[in-house]
C-alpha cells in the first residue's frame, strides 16, 4: 500500500525528472530512503549530459553500496519516476537494496511512445523488474502520478 510518505518521495522523483528534462536529459528521478524514512540520496537522469549509463537508479545503488551496511541497504526503499530498466534492476539487486516503488511502468512508457508514433531507441529489451531481479519487492505503477510522468515523457519526445 502506498502511504503519504511514499507519495511525498514519489513527488520528489517527479521534481527530479523535471529537472533532468529541463537540463536536456531524459525525465527520470530517484530517491533513496532509509528504513526510518530519512532521505539518504537522490539523483536525476544524466544520460545525455554525462553518459548513456548515468541513470538515477544506478547512481543511488552505487551510493548505497559505498555508504550503507548490507542490512541497511536491504531495508531501504528506492522511489523512482519510472520502472527500472534491466541495467538498473541488476544494479539494484547487486547492491542488495530493498523495495522499489515506481510511478510509471516500462510497459506504460512503451505504450506512450506508440501513442506518439515514436519507435523506441533503447538498445536493450524492456523487462519488468521482477524478470531481472525476482526477489525484490516492487510496487507500481501509481495511478494519478503516472499521468504527470506521461506529460514529462511527452515533452521529452517532442524535444527530440
Amino acid at each position: 500500500m502506498i502511504n503519504d510518505d511514499d507519495k511525498k518521495h514519489l513527488k520528489r522523483c517527479i521534481e527530479l525528472a523535471t529537472e533532468a528534462l529541463e537540463a536536456g536529459d531524459e525525465p527520470f528521478g530517484s530517491v533513496l530512503v532509509s528504513a526510518d524514512g530519512v532521505v539518504l540520496n537522490e539523483d536525476r537522469n544524466r544520460a545525455n549530459s554525462v553518459d548513456a549509463t548515468y541513470h538515477p537508479e544506478i547512481a543511488v545503488a552505487r551510493w548505497a553500496a559505498k555508504n550503507m551496511t548490507s542490512e541497511d541497504r536491504a531495508k531501504a526503499v528506492v522511489y523512482t519516476s519510472g520502472e527500472h530498466c534491466a541495467m538498473c534492476s541488476a544494479a539494484h539487486a547487486w547492491a542488495g537494496l530493498g523495495r522499489i516503488v515506481y510511478i510509471s511502468s516500462s510497459k506504460q512508457l512503451g505504450e506512450w511512445l506508440q501513442e506518439m508514433g515514436i519507435e523506441s531507441t533503447s538498445p536493450i529489451n524492456s523487462l519488468a523488474i521482477q524478470q531481472v531481479a525476482p526477489n525484490i519487492p516492487v510496487e507500481g505503477p501509481i495511478a494519478g502520478l503516472d499521468e504527470q510522468v506521461k506529460r514529462l515523457q511527452q515533452r521529452s519526445m517532442q524535444k527530440g
